[in-house]
C-alpha cells in the first residue's frame, strides 16, 4: 500500500481528464502525466535537503522534458542516494508503471535504504546490475524500457570510475543502454558541460564532458538526438574550477575555502539532452 497522503493526491491527478493537455517543451503532455508528476515533486515526504536542490536540477521541468509517463517502465542508472528516486518511485506505482533502479551493487546501498526506511513507498523498486561486464549480474531485460535516465553519469564512465584499471567504458554503456529499450524509447541524459572549446584530456579528470562526446557515444550506439533543452544550464559556471566540477556545491572540494564565492556561483552547468531509439 503507498504513503495514503501521496496516493490520493496522485490517484485525483490522474484521474484527470486524458482529453486535457497542456505543452511542455514544446510537446503536449496529458495534464494527468503532469499533475501526477507535480504532485510527486511537491510531495511533503521527500527529504528535505533534497526539496532544496530543485532549484538547480528542475525536476518537474525535466522529467517533463523527457516525456516520463506514470504508466512507464523506467530504468534510472545509478541513482545514488535516490535523489530522483524519491519522486520517480511514487510517481510510477501510482500509475501503473515500473520503475528499475540499475547500478554496480554496491551502487545500489542508497536505494536499500530507502527501501528500509519505507518500504510502502520504494518497496516495488527492482534492481540490477549497469553496467554488466562477462555476463556477470542480473541486468534489465531488453527491450523492455520505454525510458532510461541518468544524470550526471557520463563523465563517470568517460573516467572509468569504479574500475581499477580506470579504462573508459562509456561506449558500452550506451551500447547495454540501447539494449535495455523498446523501439522508440528515450534516453534521457543530464550531465556537467564541458565548453566544445576546451581541451577533450579534461573529460578525464574534471567531471565535465561535452555535448559532443555525449551525442558521438549515443550516436554510435545508435540512438538519434530528438531535443536538447537549458532546462539546467548555469552561465555562471566556467567549468575550469581547481578540483573540478566538485569544487562546485554540493561538494564543495575545498572545503570553507571561497565557498561563498562557490555558493554564489550554484551548482554546475549541465546539458540535458534526449535520445531516442529508432523503431
Amino acid at each position: 500500500m503507498r504513503h495514503p497522503l501521496l496516493k490520493a493526491a496522485m490517484l485525483v491527478a490522474l484521474t484527470l481528464p486524458l482529453a486535457s493537455c497542456a505543452t511542455v517543451a514544446g510537446e503536449p503532455v496529458a495534464l494527468s502525466s503532469q499533475a501526477a508528476l507535480a504532485a510527486a515533486v511537491a510531495s511533503p515526504l521527500r527529504t528535505p535537503a533534497n526539496v532544496a536542490r530543485d532549484q538547480y536540477r528542475h525536476p518537474l521541468e525535466t522529467l517533463s522534458f523527457f516525456g516520463v509517463r506514470p504508466n512507464h517502465t523506467v530504468v534510472e542508472i545509478w541513482p545514488g542516494g535516490g535523489w530522483y528516486t524519491e519522486i520517480l518511485a511514487p510517481y510510477l506505482a501510482a500509475g501503473g508503471g515500473r520503475l528499475y533502479a540499475a547500478a554496480p551493487d554496491g551502487g545500489l546501498n542508497g536505494i536499500r535504504k530507502l527501501q528500509q526506511a519505507n518500504p510502502s513507498l520504494y518497496g516495488t523498486v527492482a534492481m540490477a546490475n549497469f553496467p554488466v561486464f562477462d555476463g556477470q549480474g542480473t541486468r534489465v531485460p531488453d527491450g523492455s524500457a520505454d525510458v532510461v535516465l541518468t544524470f550526471r553519469n557520463v563523465h563517470n564512465w568517460r573516467m572509468g570510475y569504479q574500475r581499477e584499471d580506470k579504462q573508459d567504458y562509456s561506449a558500452e554503456a550506451f551500447r547495454q543502454i540501447y539494449a535495455m529499450l523498446k523501439p522508440g524509447g528515450v534516453l534521457g541524459i543530464v550531465d556537467h558541460r564541458l565548453p566544445e572549446s576546451a581541451d577533450a584530456e579534461r573529460e578525464r579528470t574534471s567531471g565535465y564532458i561535452k555535448v559532443s562526446t555525449v551525442r558521438r557515444l549515443a550516436e554510435a550506439a545508435g540512438f538519434r538526438l530528438a531535443g536538447s533543452s537549458e532546462i539546467n544550464a548555469n552561465p555562471r559556471d566556467t567549468a575550469d574550477w581547481p578540483n573540478g566540477v566538485w569544487t562546485l556545491p554540493p561538494s564543495y572540494a575545498l572545503k570553507d575555502k571561497d565557498r561563498e564565492r562557490y555558493a554564489a556561483i550554484g551548482e554546475s552547468d549541465r546539458m540535458t539532452l534526449k535520445f531516442v531509439k529508432p523503431r
